[in-house]
């Protein structure tokens, strides 16, 4: 009977890592092949003249345009094309405020065939909404025959800037005045905590937006919510209502079961035309245009409601199957390249086949990681900061993999205290592997720990940062727990920070795929450390 030698520390070191390695390639390759995949879901009858009835327009989509800047004006030629884009689609458009040249919209708006329902912005400043009133009022009476409701005021009551009788104020001043219809526009909710506001109005203008619902509402329920609360607020008005925003977002943080995609953004739309066309309804899509300038509000989700991009190019069809990856070219590459690197790297370094494979599995996490990490980049990183910022970030979290290339694994890491003494006595040229990677480990847990406390404590509008840390997380990650690391104090409170607030993170939405892997990333990467706490032999 043959025996065989006990594995080394160092086997188990790099077995652990291409096992991890293969595990986090088999799902990101199951999560890509499936986002190829053409679903097929209810077609809008364009050929037929079937238009939407109406969508929110706003449009601040070119760089650096945003409503908070008071000295901007939008040109006409802007609104124009804008608004013959959005004539293909629907028959109405609705703004929200008659500021920044949007007074220019119901004339451009008469000009392509499109109605209007046109909006006065509401605040907590009293003399700029009489003013902005009054110009509503006169172009909803110049122009009667394209508006076809005047909006006085949008979720002033869920922002608390206005009270119920400030705003009842201002809808009796606004129909004594205008000879259009006058509604009001808020979340449904608040309509019925103030059913007497109804009173006021010729519409009950409501928002039902599933995505947003204080319990969000998965795709595959979110039209037939909208079916429910739309029947519950019509028992408590006799007014005539009207949908005045329902939409769902293309990209960006998950909530609960509410995942924003472009398949789901489309079958959203799709199948909700279809059922408010069929029912009868009043409705408002919002919106028509992507916003980036949302970003600050309400994170990278804010800036992707719109049924066509910032180029005024459609999202998505209308009518035909919708996949949310077009090909797997980049991602591949990506991958390929990545584990190229890694093995080159490795040449002429001591290696066994299982370090071998070990990191050229990592290298293709890492290749894979950094494409989609740049995909989502664009979609969220807002400003010149974030992209230096997060861009460091992520570039030293790829850096770990073609390090680890260069490290034979028996050379400890050491702690980031040691390796920056070392950086400031010596200089570079006297780090070895083991400093070298515990430098870059230790700032890693610190960005990682501000990460994760960050979306602890503030995680509606906040990503998860995935792809950031996933190849720190195989590499210090995996390794760190079978191979002779040491921890500093500050390794070990980073550890617990990290491992607490995904942990609590995790749990108030434990069903949400991006909560989950945030949860594993955050959890394998403080390991080490937390193992070190317990051992108490660092």
């Amino acid at each position: 009977m043959s025996m065989h030698a006990p594995s080394t520390p160092n086997d188990r070191n790099w077995l652990g890592l291409l096992a991890s390695a293969l595990i986090v390639l088999l799902v990101l390759g199951i999560m890509l092949v499936q986002q190829t995949r053409p679903v097929p879901m209810h077609d809008l009858k364009l050929a037929d003249g079937e238009r939407l009835k109406c969508v929110s327009y706003a449009p601040y989509r070119l760089p650096g345009q945003t409503p908070f800047d008071e000295k901007l004006v939008i040109s006409r030629e802007q609104i124009a094309a804008d608004l013959a884009a959005l004539a293909q689609i629907t028959e109405c458009v609705r703004i929200y405020s008659v500021d920044q040249g949007l007074d220019q919209v119901p004339a451009v708006a008469r000009e392509v065939g499109l109605k209007v329902l046109l909006g006065a912005w509401v605040n907590a400043d009293a003399k700029r909404n009489m003013k902005q009133l009054d110009h509503a009022i006169a172009l909803a009476n110049e122009y009667a025959d394209v508006v076809r409701v005047l909006i006085v005021g949008n979720e002033v009551l869920l922002r608390r800037e206005r009270t119920e009788s400030e705003m009842r104020e201002l809808i009796e001043y606004a129909r004594a005045r205008a000879t259009v219809p006058v509604t009001y526009a808020d979340v449904w909710e608040f309509w019925l905590q103030h059913p007497k506001l109804s009173e006021s109005v010729d519409w009950v203008t409501v928002h039902i937006l599933p995505f947003w619902e204080d319990h969000p509402v998965a795709i595959d329920r979110a039209v037939v919510h909208v079916a429910e609360v739309f029947d519950e607020v019509r028992k408590h008005f006799d007014k005539p209502l009207m949908i005045g925003e329902t939409g769902w977002p293309s990209a960006g943080r998950q909530r609960q079961g509410s995942e924003p995609s472009q398949v789901n953004q489309a079958r959203y739309i799709r199948e909700f035309v279809h059922v408010a066309h069929e029912k009868g309804w009043n409705y408002n899509l919002i919106e028509a245009i992507d916003q980036p300038w949302k970003r600050r509000l309400e994170g990278t989700v804010g800036g992707f409601w719109g049924m066509l991009g910032t180029d005024l190019s459609p999202k998505f069809p209308l009518a035909g199957p919708v996949a949310e990856r077009s090909g797997l070219a980049a991602p591949l590459a990506g991958a390929a390249l990545g584990a190229t690197l890694c093995l080159l790297l490795a040449f002429g370094t001591r290696g066994t086949p299982a370090r071998l494979a070990a990191l050229a599995a990592t290298g293709a996490v890492g290749g894979l990681a950094a494409v989609l990490g740049w995909e989502h980049a664009q979609l969220a990183w807002r400003d010149t900061f974030e992209w230096w910022l997060l861009g460091s970030i992520g570039v030293l979290g790829l850096l770990a993999a073609p390090a680890a290339a260069r490290w034979p694994g028996a050379t400890p890491i050491c702690t980031a205290g040691e390796a920056w003494a070392a950086l400031r006595t010596g200089g570079p040229a006297h780090l070895g592997a083991g400093k070298w990677l515990g430098l870059l480990r230790g700032v890693l847990l610190f960005a990682a720990a501000v990460a994760a406390l960050l979306l602890f404590a503030d995680p509606r509008y906040r990503d998860f940062p995935v792809f950031l840390y996933l190849v720190p997380t195989l590499v210090f990650g995996v390794t760190g727990w079978w191979a002779a690391n040491r921890f500093g104090v500050e390794e070990k409170v980073c550890g617990l920070v990290i491992a607490v607030c995904v942990a609590g993170r995790w749990l108030p939405e434990p069903f949400n795929p991006q909560a989950v892997a945030w949860l594993a990333t955050g959890l394998f990467l403080a390991a080490p450390c937390l193992r070190a706490i317990a051992r108490k032999n660092q």
